[in-house]
Parts: C-alpha cells; sequence; structure tokens
C-alpha cells in the first residue's frame, strides 16, 4: 500500500486529484510497460474526460482496468451535471473495449475475475445505491456477458433484459405479476461480451419467435433496439436529470415496481 511521490517509488498507490484525463494517460503508460496492470477509478460521468486515453488503450489493446462508480441518477442530489445518461452507451460503442454494468455482489466477483484476466482494457460500471443479491435459477455466467437469471416454466411469452441495478427491479416486479404468464429473465451484464457469442447462444437466449421483448436500463435505450427489435419496448433515461433525492427521482423517471409492472402490463396488452 502507500502512494508514490516524487521522492519515493515504493507505494502502490498514485493520488491523481481531480486528473481524469492525466490519470487515464499514466494508466496507459504504465500498461505500455507490461509489467503491471492498473485500475484507476473515478465517477462515471467523467469517463468523457478521459474518453481519448481510453480510445488509445481501447486501440493499443492495454489492460487497463477502469472502475467507473455513481453510473446512474441514483447519484441523487449531485444533480444532471453528475448523473451519466448517456455514458454507458458511449463506452459500447469504442472497440475492444469491454464494458461491464454488474447487477449484485456476484456480478462484480465475476467482472473482478475477468477484468484480472483480460489482455484487452475493462470499463466497471458500478452503482452509489446498494443492490440485493440476485437470487438465481441458473448459475451466473458473466463471461458470455449476457445470461438468464429467472426462466419460464415453457416457452417464454415475455423477455425482460436489465442491467445493473435495474435488474433486481425487474426481478421484484416479475413477482408481483401474475404467475402464468410465460416470462424469461436475463442479465446483459455485458452487451460487448454477449456481442461476442455465436448465433447458436444468441438464439437460445432470445429465440425468434418471441417478439415480446423489453429492455429495462437507466440510461439511453438508443442500443436497446439491437436487442429487442422494431416490436420492443426500451424502459431507459432519454434526457438529463435533476437534482434531488434518487427516491424522488425513480419516481419521476418511472424507475420504481409500480411504474414498471404498469408499463409491462401496458405493453403485453397492446
Amino acid at each position: 500500500s502507500g502512494f508514490i511521490n516524487s521522492s519515493d517509488f515504493t507505494g502502490k498507490n498514485i493520488h491523481f486529484g481531480v486528473r481524469e484525463h492525466a490519470m487515464a494517460a499514466i494508466a496507459n503508460g504504465i500498461a505500455y510497460a507490461g509489467i503491471l496492470k492498473p485500475f484507476i477509478g473515478t465517477f462515471l460521468v467523467f469517463s468523457d474526460y478521459m474518453r481519448p486515453s481510453i480510445r488509445l488503450a481501447a486501440l493499443a489493446k492495454l489492460p487497463v482496468i477502469y472502475v467507473f462508480t455513481h453510473d446512474s441518477f441514483y447519484v441523487g442530489e449531485d444533480g444532471p451535471t453528475h448523473h451519466p445518461v448517456e455514458h454507458i452507451s458511449s463506452l459500447r460503442l469504442i472497440p475492444d473495449l469491454i464494458v461491464i454494468r454488474p447487477a449484485d455482489g456476484e456480478e462484480v466477483k465475476q467482472a473482478w475475475l475477468l477484468a484480472l484476466q483480460s489482455k484487452q482494457p475493462v470499463a466497471l460500471c458500478l452503482t452509489r445505491q446498494n443492490v440485493s443479491p440476485i437470487e438465481r435459477s441458473n448459475e451466473c455466467q458473466l463471461e458470455k456477458g449476457a445470461y438468464i437469471v429467472r426462466d419460464a416454466k415453457n416457452d417464454p411469452e415475455l423477455i425482460i433484459i436489465a442491467t445493473g441495478s435495474e435488474l433486481s427491479l425487474v426481478m421484484e416486479t416479475v413477482d408481483s405479476l401474475e404467475n402464468n404468464l410465460q416470462i424469461r429473465i436475463i442479465s446483459m451484464a455485458s452487451s460487448t461480451l454477449y456481442d461476442q457469442q455465436n448465433l447458436a447462444y444468441k438464439k437460445q437466449l432470445i429465440p425468434e419467435q418471441c417478439v415480446k421483448r423489453v429492455f429495462v436500463e437507466a440510461g439511453t435505450s438508443d442500443l436497446h433496439y439491437k436487442y429487442i427489435g422494431e416490436h420492443g419496448l426500451s424502459i431507459g433515461m432519454n434526457r438529463f436529470s435533476k437534482s434531488a433525492p434518487y427516491q424522488d427521482l425513480e419516481i419521476d423517471f418511472g424507475f420504481t415496481k409500480e411504474a414498471l409492472k404498469q408499463q409491462l402490463i401496458n405493453y403485453l396488452n397492446t
């Protein structure tokens, strides 16, 4: 432990201050040396300051780990300047950058194991708020990017895809719906990794015959339609946020069990 300074290089940490771009550039330099694997952290919204260095890391396949916290409007009172909206989608568009938004502690653990073994940069997008452990009916398969968390007893009539903290919201909401609905819930912690899977796995996970699909994520929805198709429903954030306690914001933006339940019912009835 300890910090590196101008007269002592024995520490393992660097105190960068509020210098996101410099921090990312220095991490690239450390990774270029090929001896150490650097990991650096800041709020997700400030990944914009780091973008040139992140892009270079992806281009050069430098195994830098980015720990981006405060990944949605749940930041709360800091307001819209500190609330990510478009940032996860923006990072997903960078080739050769693995973007992971874990839903609970198990997915965080699996994400770290993957990041530590990766030979290319990895961005971990984490919540500010606490999240509950997910009760899975299947083993966590984060390395595939997406996997079934809870499946329907028969062929699914509705597929719900979620990432990060919204997965627990989806689980709670589905529990409150009628039991005879055939619903498959998918955690898509990393669309980057999912896109790398073979076609057979993708068709098994999201069968073409099930056209009723929903994507739930507290971020811009443009990339969601790649997975839910033209008949799908995207529940996302396509506007800037506000400064308020997150409990008020989730009501305003429709990220509550009651609001999500009503949207699902309306969608199923269309």
